[in-house]
């Protein structure tokens, strides 16, 4: 049994680490929101007082926490304070230049280190079959390998600290730019009177098959588990595709990639959130797309 502790019982850190009690690990967690704390209690999590009594005598500390400056400044908080040779995971969704300085907190204090990002969803977090996006040395991933496992469906070791953010943003990149394209398909077959029926058996078989079409087809009908068929209810809320998609386009800008298409999903996502649909699943902006028709 490892010592666990777990910062950041939101949405996707709950049911990751009630996987990781189902494993049979001893969690201790950690969040801001009393409501979270209560659900993490009932899922078999020991709840404790503040992130620094979570991670006293812990063997791995990992955080799922929204932005950068979350993960810094609990880093700070919490590094200095861990037992020798704790070794960090960090699964936030962050810039990779805060990836990076996370690591360097780390090992400033002689600790292992590992970004890793996931994609899934609460779906996948529940279920246990996130893939998770690792960066860090071999020594680090080898050691958190058989934490994560509990909670996923694959793990991918791509590089030393910082690769995993890297390829979580292309990844939600790709994502969102086929999104979009998977809804102006459908929006121009229903003006040309085409069914959503007729659309999907096409395209699925043929070269515009895609995640965004097969699995999280943005009508009705098609994929009964799509959100499509529970009124667009996330899933994947619109307001964390825009957080991803800015992301890319600020490792672009700092990396002097060209991302046309990321630079224009990322404007179409913002206008989505600003008419009052951050809430809805990102998959839903097949809406937006058809009154930009009109």
């Amino acid at each position: 049994m490892t010592s666990i502790a777990f910062i950041g019982l939101g949405n996707m850190g709950n049911p990751m680490a009630a996987n990781l009690v189902k494993a049979g690990h001893d969690v201790r967690g950690f969040d801001l929101v009393p409501e979270n704390l209560k659900v993490a209690r009932d899922n078999g999590v020991t709840v404790m007082a503040n992130a620094p009594a979570a991670v006293k005598d812990a063997d791995i500390v990992i955080t799922m926490l929204p932005a950068g400056k979350h993960v810094l400044s609990v880093y700070e908080d919490i590094v200095a304070k861990a037992a020798k040779d704790t070794l960090f995971i960090d699964s936030s969704t962050i810039d990779v230049g805060s990836a990076r300085q996370a690591h360097a907190i780390a090992a400033k204090h002689g600790m292992l280190s590992v970004d890793a990002p996931v994609s899934g969803g609460v779906g996948g977090a529940t279920a246990g079959t996130l893939t998770f996006m690792a960066g860090g040395s071999k020594e680090a991933f080898a050691k958190a390998e058989p934490i994560l496992q509990p909670m996923a469906g694959r793990i991918v070791h791509c590089g030393e600290g910082g690769a995993g953010q890297a390829a979580k943003i292309c990844n939600n990149m790709i994502l969102g730019i086929s999104m979009i394209g998977v809804g102006e398909a459908f929006v121009l077959a229903e003006k040309l009177g085409l069914s959503h029926q007729a659309l999907f058996d096409v395209a699925s078989t043929s070269s515009g098959q895609c995640w965004s079409l097969t699995t999280y087809c943005p009508v009705p009908g098609p994929v009964p588990a799509s959100p499509a068929n529970k009124g667009y209810k996330p899933g994947f809320a619109a307001a964390l595709m825009l957080k991803d998609l800015k992301l890319s386009q600020e490792a672009a800008q700092a990396a002097g990639a060209a991302t046309p298409l990321g630079a224009e999903a990322t404007q179409l996502y913002a206008l989505f959130n600003q008419l009052g649909h951050a809430g809805d699943d990102f998959s839903g902006i097949i809406n937006f797309l058809r009154g930009a028709q009109k």
